[in-house]
């Protein structure tokens, strides 16, 4: 079982994954981060795992898959409204959200729902729809 601190440490790392989709991490979506965690009760564990991220420059597809994997792991919760939220706001804080930052974000959503979906599916919790 996943810990919520592993949650909210997959959170910075998908954070910083789209960030850096668009071939580096601007100075606007850095301060965009600061500002939307500011009062989030995870917002030291969420800023801490983007930092590492950045600092070590971890590869974008070997970051996103390693926080999709913990998302999956962790299973559902309402948190992922929020980390939508903050992915949008740090993908438009430098001069709006580009191609690359959005295909990363709505694939990011398809694929976790879709794991939902099947999972519900595999273990018959999901009723038929008729």
């Amino acid at each position: 079982m996943v810990s919520k601190t592993r949650l909210f440490d997959a959170f910075g790392e998908l954070i910083y994954a789209v960030a850096i989709s668009d071939g580096m991490v601007q100075q606007e979506e850095i301060d965009s981060l600061h500002k939307i965690l500011r009062g989030h009760p995870w917002a030291k564990e969420i800023q801490w795992s983007f930092d590492y991220e950045h600092r070590k420059q971890n590869a974008l597809m070997e970051t996103y898959n390693k926080a999709l994997d913990t998302f999956k792991e962790y299973g559902p919760t309402k948190e992922y409204a929020y980390l939508i939220e903050v992915l949008e706001e740090v993908a438009a804080a430098s001069d709006g959200v580009e191609k690359k930052e959005g295909i990363l974000i709505s694939n990011f959503q398809k694929s976790l729902r879709a794991h939902f979906v099947e999972f519900l599916d595999t273990n018959q919790l999901r009723k038929e729809d008729h």
